[in-house]
């Protein structure tokens, strides 16, 4: 795959730059995916996982980078969009040496990327990396930073699906509702917690045993199916995508039983078109970059120095830019997810042409 080529499609303005590092005395392998800095510096988290090639490597940057521009302009931040994979298993080959290397390469950007915390990646990682660079968030609160994103991501999840619910069935709660996660990992374990609070029953499951002895443990009453599978062919109301991408496709999309779909997971929708299908289905999609921006508001807070409580209020707005969303989508007889991309655009071009304002 080629990086021009794979940028070349209509909805796309083209990455501004795509790096590729390589320490080979540590195994470092890593590519950095640079979407746009219209806004601003590009942020978005750094992913460790064991990839087929480097082909689907590179594909999986591209993406998870543009995904990150339009969360971060619908999250109302002065931030562009960006993301890195390091390409290798992080059980074998993660060390402080590995890391380090790899805080070196962002560095070398001078600040046209920060990075956090993603798939594979850890808050205790975030600060071995900062000690090569300063461009780096997500860091614990021991070093001054916000500690674990998971928390307003999953809060900021639990909002945008108050604003489906509301939409769908006139109320913005989940109270009554049978809701299913996939994915009782960081931010599912937290989600799982607020939709008991709201009086929902909830219905997930997770491919690691020891994520669902957890919910055996500290939530019995809720129940557990075999994987995801059963999990979208089951009678429930909302269907909640935690883990990775892709989990809206030709198969599950047709088996889907619930009427909203509002997770955390990064890129649900497996290929274009995939929208329109739920559409035509009568599912109510709220958009994943939309509902999944408490984390990236979280760490993104870090810059100005990290106050909670502001951090958690402006996660809250979630609700609002999904209710906004929705609203926009119905009037324009679009799929919400087309109305959220062109909110996004509409941010990056009005304000990304103030940049242009020649400052002295």
């Amino acid at each position: 795959m080629g990086v021009f080529a794979s940028t070349d499609d209509p909805g796309s303005t083209g990455h501004e730059q795509v790096v590729f590092c390589q320490d080979k005395q540590t195994g470092l392998r890593a590519i950095i995916g640079i979407y746009s800095t219209a806004l601003g510096p590009a942020l978005g988290g750094t992913r460790f996982y064991p990839y087929a090639s480097e082909e689907v490597a590179l594909a999986d940057v591209l993406d998870l980078s543009r995904g990150m521009a339009y969360k971060n302009a619908l999250a109302g931040l002065d931030l562009g969009g960006g993301k890195a994979v390091i390409w290798g298993d992080p059980e074998k080959i993660k060390s402080e040496a590995l890391l380090r290397a790899y805080g070196r390469f962002v560095e070398s950007l001078g600040g046209r990327y920060y990075t956090a915390c993603d798939v594979g990646t850890f808050v205790a990682d975030m600060d071995v990396i900062a000690r090569e660079t300063r461009y780096v968030t997500g860091r614990s609160v021991e070093h001054g930073g916000a500690g674990d994103s998971s928390i307003l991501t999953a809060w900021g999840v639990f909002q945008g699906m108050r604003a489906a619910a509301e939409h769908v069935w006139g109320t913005p709660t989940l109270a009554g509702r049978r809701v299913g996660v996939a994915g009782l990992g960081k931010v599912g374990k937290h989600l799982v917690g607020h939709l008991l609070d709201d009086g929902a029953e909830v219905v997930a499951c997770d491919v690691d045993p020891k994520a669902c002895e957890w919910a055996r443990s500290t939530h019995p009453q809720v129940v557990l199916v075999d994987d995801a599978a059963a999990l979208v062919g089951a009678d429930i109301d909302v269907f909640a995508p935690c883990a990775l991408g892709g989990a809206l496709n030709d198969d599950t999309v047709p088996a889907l039983r619930a009427r909203v779909v509002a997770g955390a997971a990064n890129n649900q929708l497996a290929h274009p078109g995939i929208e329109k299908l739920l559409a035509d289905r009568g599912v109510l999609y709220a958009p994943d970059y939309v509902v999944n921006a408490g984390g990236v508001i979280q760490v993104a807070d870090e810059i100005e120095g990290f106050n909670f409580e502001r951090a958690r209020l402006r996660a809250t707005r979630i609700y609002d830019t999904t209710r906004e969303i929705l609203r926009l989508a119905d009037d324009e007889g679009v799929p919400p997810a087309v109305a959220a991309d062109r909110l996004a655009e509409r941010r990056m071009a009005e304000v990304g042409r103030l940049r242009t304002i020649h400052l002295r």
